[in-house]
């Protein structure tokens, strides 16, 4: 089972495309909004992006909606 943390904000169209292309898929993951989460501001600023979305598989960031990217870290 991969472990998915998908970072958001409420405004961010490739953050909606994301988690519902998860969900169709199946698959649960966590999501943190950089825009109510300070927390998860911090964590996404830490790990050196400004943008969303970044989506963390097993690891293993992705930023944007890469949905190629995103299968291939699925199938591991």
């Amino acid at each position: 089972m991969s472990e998915v943390v998908v970072y958001t904000s409420n405004t961010c169209p490739y953050c909606t495309l994301a988690k519902n292309y998860l969900g169709e898929k199946g698959i649960s993951y966590t999501e943190k909004n950089v825009q109510t989460d300070k927390e998860a501001r911090k964590e996404l600023m830490a790990m050196g992006h400004m943008g969303v979305p970044v989506l963390v598989v097993n690891g293993e960031e992705i930023v944007g909606f890469d949905k190629e990217k995103l299968d291939e870290l699925l199938d591991k």
